[in-house]
Order: structure tokens, then sequence, then C-alpha cells
């Protein structure tokens, strides 16, 4: 991936905005800490690989369950 202006209204944006500067990182303090935070997406990580090995468990048990449900018949050979 390319860093810069690539196109006449890239070039356009970038003059328009090289002086903008921005200051306000120290603005507010957090609500939580950064462990905190952590902690809660390694929650909802393991929820999310959690829920697809159930989903892929479950998608295995229905498909042996259909399985073993079909009715399967032989089909005679087209003579020729």
């Amino acid at each position: 991936m390319a860093v810069g202006a690539r196109d006449f209204i890239d070039k356009l944006l970038v003059e328009k905005y090289a002086k903008e500067q921005v200051d306000n990182h120290n603005q507010a303090e957090s609500k939580y800490s950064p462990d905190e935070v952590f902690e809660v997406m390694n929650y909802a990580s393991s929820n999310a690989i959690n829920h697809f090995k159930l989903s892929q468990r479950l998608a295995i048990a229905c498909y042996a369950v259909n399985a073993k449900a079909a009715k399967y018949r032989s089909i005679r050979p087209i003579a020729s």
C-alpha cells in the first residue's frame, strides 16, 4: 500500500491540510486502563473463537444426522 497523494484531488487535500495541527491528546484522561481494555478484547476474541468452534461442531452434527436420516436408492444404469 502506497503512502502519499496519488491523484489530483489527493494532492489538493494534502496541500489544504498540510499545515493543520491537532493537539488534544492530553485533553481528557481515559476512563479505562489499557490493561482493562486488553482484558475485554481478550474476552471478546475468546467468545468469538468459542462461537466459531461450537458452530463448526453443530454443523458436523447436523450433517451426520441428515446423512443418517437420508434414504439412499440405487439408480439403474442406462442401457445403451
